[in-house]
């Protein structure tokens, strides 16, 4: 086998080790951080719809003058 085989090989097996490592959420969890994620952009989207309606409202006074 040539050097570059050996070291891919030792690198996948590297990294299946590490993957069985990984706390893997169960369907409960993965649920529930999926809804806070969800809950979390809503939120944030709608905070800067807000400032930037205010913005555009604050920059629509300025250029009526």
């Amino acid at each position: 086998m040539s050097e570059n085989v050996k070291v891919l090989t030792k690198h996948l097996k590297d990294v299946r080790q590490e993957l069985r490592k990984v706390h893997w959420p169960n369907r409960r969890e993965l649920s529930l951080f999926t809804s806070m994620v969800l809950m979390a952009i809503f939120f944030i989207g709608v905070f800067f719809w807000i400032l930037d309606s205010g913005f555009a409202g604050v920059l629509r006074i300025i250029l009526q003058r």
